[in-house]
């Protein structure tokens, strides 16, 4: 059979044998007919929460926080049906705010892209700078006595609209929600600390769970520290097209979106494979191999140990390159090393929980790499190129046995699969 990898802006197509392939895709949701009057419709009649409308004056400085260039929500939509629905807000008071948590800052023409020419012509947009001390206001401090630090505009604003879009995440349960505010708008210290290796390491810290994870408590518990926030997230389907919109109150609303993704996204299987192949769920959450991090996870959860694991990456902009998750890696000489240096108490270092969270799947697989990257710079990741992915899975189910299966996750991180 023909599989076809999300990968970049299009598909890798992948042959494997049919009689020993198992396709494991998240459960087909139809594109809402009128996103634009869902959206309109959720912001007047919103879950745990009066209408936002009921929230803003005129006069009042309102904070708007969309997600930056990693991530797949249609910003080029809902932000523009958003303000539409603020048009009695002067211009001039309103300030969009790129969650850029720990990433790279989005360019001016990035921005355009994601937001359309005329919001960013007409509305004030920032970016989200997570070391710059003057951009950032503590509100206490973490668990480990870090300080809080939170975009000061964000802070400051009267009212306060957090989107973007729900889906499974790693180790913080779904994306979406406080997720927004924290890592989103947050000082890079405050991060770390809540991405330290206790929290990423506790076994509720995964894929589809919120309650009882101690990290996605403590990212509700800071977010409300900044004050009451209005919540618009919408869920996708893999055409991008917009299957559900929730907003309201930032804790009700988000979890209802999480309810509605787990019944589409979760996948129950029988036992794991020896091979597992995955994507990244294609651009734009493939850039770079810091993010195909959530694809290996995903695929981890049903291969055997000392299986193989094979990611469809497309990381057109590198590790990325320079990035504190390149020098992370390329620090030590295996995930073995890696793992005795990376601090198990207080704050974390830069990107490590990446790093970790790599270092644990490698620990127990294989894990190849098809992607743009040199050979030579996926070696120093610790990692194994894989050039042609029929060719990697035909050799290893030879070696493997007749009985040997494979699973494909086309869509990635977009689908979680369980053994259960």
């Amino acid at each position: 059979m023909n599989v076809n990898l999300a990968y970049g802006p299009g598909h890798l197509g992948v042959e494997l044998p049919d009689d020993r392939t198992t396709v494991i895709s998240p459960h087909d949701q139809s594109g809402l007919p009128d996103e634009r009057q869902a959206v309109l419709s959720a912001l007047d009649h919103p879950i745990g929460c009066r209408p936002l409308k009921d929230w803003v004056k005129p006069t009042d400085r309102v904070g708007i926080a969309f997600t930056d260039s990693t991530r797949a929500t249609p910003n080029e939509r809902i932000i523009p049906w958003l303000l539409e629905r603020l048009s009695d807000v002067r211009p001039e008071n309103v300030t969009l705010l790129n969650q850029v948590g720990t990433h790279r800052s989005n360019t001016p023409a990035e921005l355009e892209r994601m937001l359309t020419p005329a919001v960013v012509q007409r509305y004030r947009v920032l970016n989200h700078e997570p070391q710059n001390p003057d951009a950032l206001i503590q509100l206490g401090t973490t668990h480990d006595g870090t300080p809080a630090l939170f975009n000061r505009h964000l802070v400051g604003a009267n009212v306060r609209i957090i989107t973007g879009f729900i889906e499974p995440h790693f180790f913080a349960g779904f994306s979406g929600g406080p997720k927004g505010i924290v890592p989103g708008c947050a000082g890079l210290q405050t991060v770390m600390s809540n991405h330290g290796a206790r929290n990423i390491g506790h076994p509720r810290a995964t894929f589809g769970v919120t309650d009882g994870n101690p990290l996605w408590e403590e990212l509700r518990e800071l977010a409300h520290r900044i004050g009451p926030s209005f919540l618009l997230n919408v869920t996708l389907n893999q055409r991008r097209q917009i299957t559900g919109v929730f907003a309201g109150d930032l804790i009700e609303a988000h979890r209802a979106g999480c309810d509605f993704v787990r019944r589409s996204a979760m996948q129950p299987v029988e036992v794991p494979f020896d091979i597992v192949v995955t994507s990244n769920s294609g651009a734009p959450l493939d850039l770079n191999l810091y993010q195909g991090v959530k694809g290996l996870s995903a695929g981890a959860r049903v291969v055997k140990d000392g299986g193989l694991l094979i990611l469809a990456c497309e990381c057109r902009e590198g590790i990325p390159p320079g990035s504190p998750f390149e020098r992370l890696l390329q620090s030590a000489s295996s995930p073995d090393e890696l793992m005795k240096r990376l601090p198990q108490t207080g704050p974390a270092l830069a990107e490590q929980w990446q790093a970790q969270i790599l270092a644990l799947i490698q620990q127990k697989v294989e894990v190849r790499v098809h992607s743009r990257l040199r050979a030579g710079v996926v070696k120093a990741c610790h990692l194994a190129a894989c050039p042609d992915i029929g060719a990697a899975v035909t050799e290893r189910l030879r070696q493997s046995g007749p009985k040997a299966q494979v699973a494909v996750l086309p869509q990635g991180p977009l689908t979680i699969p369980y053994v259960g």
